[in-house]
């Protein structure tokens, strides 16, 4: 049915529109850049330390979430979050680091074992944990240095498959949804936690997938149509593969609000990290890893000679390999 819905043919003047999309872009990276060093992030426990403890009801019974959250709010800790976990009878409270040592904020997950449970009879209290600052510092480090290590090595895969104007590109274009992605949690202060990271490592290889399949097919165009204007040979390649692009998309996006609407809170914010993030992918894609490559003026005359001069290639046969199928 969705096949049905893309046109099988289209002749789209994309690179029309790579001006607009550019100014477009560079404006969206200041305002995240802007709204990061103005705001930060919010960011969740794992980075910023603080106190989780979990509970649940023992005969597993929906919890009152108004009145646990009054009740928490009632010990004090007026900065506490409290979220459902898994179930509707299970809840994580996380309450931010309180001022003292270690010992002093075991004493407030012990306060909250003992008190909560006699404040709301039925509630089982079952673990409770401090992430000090130490241990929140080195997962920020690690974090950020997961996610440039990535790109990274994208930057050195892309580089050695094609050549080194491609591998630019695609960088910018990781670089650019990385950044966009910081400035919508920028705006949006949802919890900043450990499974974003995952989520941006995961939109990493996403938008990866998409901009290697869109280079794949300029690289067979190049040496199919080695006459042809680059900026018209891009527009020929992205709409060729856009009916792809939009299937791989719209599919996945529908998984991701599945998940997004009916799979809990514990997950909400890695599912809206990935509904954004495969939106600005598809986006950047399009409008700015093919782009980029008329600006380095690439040189098509060596992936040319790279064909005539490989024995293994059968010039009698199209070198499309969607031609081949």
């Amino acid at each position: 049915m969705l096949l049905r819905l893309v046109p099988e043919k289209t002749d789209l003047k994309f690179m029309a529109l790579r001006k607009v999309a550019f100014v477009l872009s560079i404006l969206l990276i200041i305002g995240s850049l802007g709204l990061f060093a103005a705001t930060s992030l919010n960011y969740g426990i794992d980075f910023q330390g603080g106190i989780t403890v979990e509970v649940k009801q023992a005969d597993e019974s929906a919890i009152d979430f108004t009145k646990l959250r009054a009740t928490v709010a009632e010990m004090g800790y007026s900065g506490a979050t409290v979220r459902e976990y898994g179930h509707d009878y299970e809840a994580m409270i996380r309450i931010e680091r309180q001022p003292g040592d270690a010992d002093a904020q075991a004493a407030v997950i012990q306060r909250v074992r003992q008190e909560l449970p006699a404040a709301m009879p039925g509630l089982q209290f079952l673990d409770g944990n401090f992430i000090g600052p130490v241990v929140s510092s080195e997962l920020k480090r690690d974090g950020t240095i997961a996610v440039s290590v990535a790109v990274l090595l994208v930057l050195v895969y892309i580089w050695f498959r094609f050549e080194w104007q491609f591998g630019l590109g695609a960088v910018i274009a990781l670089v650019h949804d990385v950044l966009l992605t910081v400035g919508f949690f920028a705006i949006t202060r949802l919890e900043f936690n450990l499974s974003i990271i995952a989520a941006i490592l995961t939109i990493v290889g996403y938008s990866l997938n998409d901009t290697v399949v869109v280079y794949d097919r300029v690289r067979e165009n190049i040496r199919k149509y080695r006459k042809k204007p680059m900026d018209e040979l891009l527009n020929l390649s992205l709409n060729q593969t856009l009916a792809r692009t939009i299937m791989t998309s719209v599919t996945t996006l529908l998984a991701l609000f599945a998940l997004f609407f009916f799979g809990g809170e514990a997950i909400r914010g890695f599912t809206a990290a990935m509904i954004w993030g495969v939106v600005v992918g598809t986006y950047s894609s399009i409008f700015v890893a093919s782009p980029v490559l008329l600006l380095f003026n690439i040189r098509r005359e060596a992936m040319i000679q790279e064909e005539e001069d490989d024995p293994t290639v059968d010039k009698s046969r199209p070198t499309n390999p969607f031609e081949q199928v």
